[in-house]
């Protein structure tokens, strides 16, 4: 019985592991393929909608990164917010649900990962996902990379205007939360 719940241990450190490294390699290969940041809304279909791969928004690098490993933010925000809407209520000038934008909201991924229990306070670390204020005005998402700064810090993978990029920018806006989906 111990040899078992420690192979099951091990397989599930090792399977969260996997996970942290697609999610993180699913971010990164938007890289040089969403060349703009556009935030036109657009129409999609559901579940697994997407607009063109060419260009995005930063909660489209999120969205996408999951995709990966084949968890769809679309539905799951979708049915989240049909279910729960008291974590929703009030984040946008409307409530009523749309599974074209929703997903594509920080606020209503922000609201998800909170109801989910995955807010950390914490060192951050590869695969967490941090939501900051840019100027005091704009909410931004972005991804923790595997990729160190000289001070140990993690770049971030994100799209704040030209595309999906991977920079040292933790700290250069102010950090409102931070959430860790894969090690729980």
């Amino acid at each position: 019985m111990k040899v078992l719940l420690f192979i099951s241990v091990l397989s599930t450190s090792f399977l969260l592991g996997g996970n942290i490294d697609i999610f993180i390699q699913s971010a990164r290969m938007q890289i040089g393929k969403t060349l703009t940041y556009n935030p036109e809304y657009v129409p999609l279909s559901f579940p697994m909608g997407d607009i063109n791969i060419t260009k995005g928004v930063c909660t489209d690098v999120v969205v996408r990164a999951m995709r990966g490993l084949n968890i769809d933010l679309q539905e799951r925000i979708y049915n989240h917010k049909k279910n729960h809407t008291k974590y929703y209520k009030g984040l946008y000038s409307s409530d009523k649900l749309n599974p074209s934008i929703d997903h594509r909201r920080v606020k209503n991924i922000q609201a998800y990962l909170t109801a989910r229990g995955y807010k950390v306070k914490d060192k951050f670390k590869s695969g967490d996902i941090v939501v900051w204020k840019v100027s005091n005005k704009f909410d931004h998402i972005g991804i923790c990379s595997n990729k160190l700064n000289a001070k140990g810090e993690p770049f971030i993978i994100h799209n704040i205007g030209e595309g999906a990029k991977e920079e040292d920018v933790l700290n250069s806006y102010n950090i409102v939360d931070h959430f860790r989906v894969f090690d729980k």
